[in-house]
């Protein structure tokens, strides 16, 4: 079976994740690290590291002056300066493939999240560290569209099982509740719905596109995280052998979040990475790979933390 006919399957449903701000999120799609997996029925695993480390507080499309921060608190659209937001992601998915047509992903992701702000009116940093099991997402597929299953839907759940109590832990803020936006789990039972198209330019390169939506459907405590549109493309050189060269651009549109508990002036906005990376295949059923995402345009309403790059490794394995 040639690399064209070769499933891509988990990987084309990691969806972007939606995280602590609409400029952070890692909208990678590692597409082919699932091509070891045919149209056969079989399970598949990947466990996947991200890191989003948002040092950067941003306005618009640019860096926040300090004009921006002080026009923002003063008028009430901000009521404190965020310093930081480290992120680290641990997601195990597990894709099992029934037959050449249909097949489910089970996505459960690990938090380890570190914040610090300055509150109107205070000197000092109120931080937060907190480590939890996020919202985990459950997608099906349908490729039988067509004979060559190139073309593939996707439908599936975010599901609430992330906490969202954690409170500040030290600084003038201490065992204040945290932002619901830095929250392990939004409190949202979410729709995910998306297509994909995979297919060849020539022997040695192919190439990729993947579009999903994410909304919510039902909201907890007067919370709802704003809508995400994502739009990934990629293209990977595979003329070397085990390893093989990619690169993406991956975009997002998210709109702001709504609520009582929502912090509406400061979330949503639109971005776009460039991304390249590399596969290595150790085996048939073995690959390893890795990312750098580095942001080619980026626009926040009000003020935001954004990171300057991010970075995603994985395995990819069959049982």
């Amino acid at each position: 079976m040639t690399a064209t006919r070769l499933l891509v399957a988990s990987a084309l449903l990691l969806p972007a994740q939606v995280f602590a701000c609409s400029s952070c999120g890692c909208t990678l799609s590692p597409v082919w690290e699932n091509q070891g997996m045919s149209t056969q029925a079989g399970l598949r695993m990947d466990l996947r590291y991200d890191y989003i480390n948002q040092d950067q507080l941003r306005h618009g499309s640019g860096t926040a002056s300090s004009v921006d921060i002080a026009s923002a608190l003063a008028n009430g659209t901000a009521g404190e300066t965020e310093q930081y937001t480290k992120n680290h992601y641990y997601t195990l998915a597990a894709d099992y493939m029934f037959n050449r047509d249909w097949g489910v992903n089970l996505q459960v992701p690990y938090i380890d999240r570190s914040h610090g702000t300055i509150a109107d009116g205070d000197t000092d940093i109120t931080a937060s560290h907190t480590n939890s099991l996020g919202d985990i997402k459950l997608i099906w597929r349908y490729q039988g569209f067509f004979p060559d299953a190139k073309t593939g839907m996707m439908l599936g759940l975010k599901l609430p099982t992330g906490k969202q109590d954690a409170n500040f832990s030290s600084g003038p803020g201490a065992n204040t509740p945290l932002d619901r936006s830095l929250q392990p789990g939004s409190g949202s039972t979410d729709l995910i719905v998306g297509a994909y198209h995979f297919d060849t330019l020539t022997p040695s390169l192919d190439w990729f596109a993947q579009g999903l939506y994410q909304t919510a459907m039902s909201t907890k405590d007067d919370y709802r995280p704003g809508d995400a549109y994502n739009l990934n493309l990629g293209m990977r050189y595979t003329a070397l052998g085990k390893v093989m060269p990619q690169l993406q651009i991956n975009a997002q549109i998210r709109s702001s979040d709504s609520g009582a508990n929502a912090d509406t002036y400061n979330s949503g906005g639109k971005l776009a990475y460039l991304s390249p990376g590399v596969t290595y295949k150790i085996s048939n059923d073995v690959k390893i790979y890795g990312f750098i995402q580095l942001p080619i345009y980026q626009y926040v309403e009000g003020l935001q933390l954004a990171p300057r790059w991010n970075a995603s490794f994985g395995i990819n394995f069959g049982l």
